[in-house]
């Protein structure tokens, strides 16, 4: 429950950054703020995409039901990531070209994909760039200047950007099929 909270975080994060940019540059604090929040929030709503790994603890008499209702917190989390990364694609196309915007995009599902590695593997959260600014450094900046020593690292990152790259590109074509129907 706890990480389908967090999911619907970046969304309000992105609507508020939407009704922002009405009335303000992305150039200002609040519009800046806005955006290194939403970016520090949305790796929740693919993280639980990894919540996987909870089945094999699972008793055997109930895995299908807490399969099914995994899936529906999976695909509810993607949901909200995918809405909330639409919002912010949408006024990034609005005021960049598309070349820049999809590699500003790919940066941003990269990083997801490298939070999702953190968050699962190194068990770091996004509070604690606040609370523990530190220790987040030293390891991630340990994976940056030592590749070698942490394959896992980028195995995984890896893996994850190209799932979560692959389904933003079906999400993005359904949503832009749908708006020429109209």
């Amino acid at each position: 429950m706890w990480n389908l909270f967090l999911a619907w975080i970046p969304l309000g994060l992105a609507y508020g950054l939407v009704t922002l940019l009405k009335r303000q540059a992305w150039s200002s604090w609040p519009g800046i703020g806005l955006s290194l929040a939403w970016l520090l929030f949305l790796p929740n709503s693919f993280y639980m995409v990894s919540d996987f790994i909870h089945l094999e603890d699972m008793p055997r008499s109930s895995v299908l039901f807490d399969s099914l209702m995994f899936t529906l917190f999976i695909l509810n989390g993607l949901m909200l990531g995918y809405a909330s990364l639409y919002l912010v694609q949408r006024e990034l196309r609005k005021r960049l070209s598309r070349l820049w915007t999809g590699g500003l995009v790919a940066a941003v599902l990269l990083s997801c994909s490298f939070a999702i590695y953190l968050g699962r593997d190194l068990r770091w959260n996004s509070w604690d760039v606040l609370v523990s600014p530190a220790g987040l450094i030293f390891d991630v900046s340990e994976r940056i200047i030592r590749p070698f020593a942490h394959p896992q690292a980028f195995g995984i990152t890896l893996m994850f950007f190209g799932f979560l790259a692959g389904l933003h590109c079906v999400v993005w074509n359904l949503v832009l099929a749908v708006r020429r129907t109209k």
